[in-house]
């Protein structure tokens, strides 16, 4: 379900997709029905997978480290800092790969992920940011 998730850009409705489908599959491994009216907590506490979308934005952030640690100019790093062009359309902007994490750490992110040890005390509070902003 989570395949290539490092490179997602996260927007409520995917995380509500996310979220659905984890549901689905968990009451189908247990066999409750949603006529059944199980909580999704309870479910949880039954089946003990971790949650799609911290799962998911702990891996990005692990990939972003590694992209910000990249030396030899390969195409994952030049494609992180290609600027367009053209001028981007009009009305709301789509939302990039980059966007939440510039968001969370500012334009300097890069920096501050190449030390390996910044990263991991990062990580926790980057995937907390993200569950309290879509909760």
């Amino acid at each position: 379900m989570s395949y290539g998730c490092q490179t997602w850009s996260l927007t409520k409705a995917l995380i509500q997709k996310l979220r659905t489908a984890q549901g689905a599959m968990e009451r189908k491994i247990l066999g409750i029905k949603p006529k059944d009216r199980v909580p999704c907590r309870e479910i949880r506490a039954r089946t003990n997978v971790v949650d799609t979308v911290k799962y998911v934005e702990k891996q990005k952030w692990k990939w972003a480290g590694h992209v910000a640690r990249l030396q030899d100019n390969r195409w994952t790093q030049r494609v992180t800092e290609w600027q367009p062009l053209h001028r981007r359309s009009r009305g709301r902007q789509t939302q990039r790969w980059q966007d939440d994490i510039v968001l969370w750490k500012g334009t300097t992110w890069e920096r501050d992920v190449r030390q390996r040890e910044r990263l991991q005390d990062s990580a926790e509070g980057y995937i907390l940011q993200w569950m309290n902003k879509v909760s």
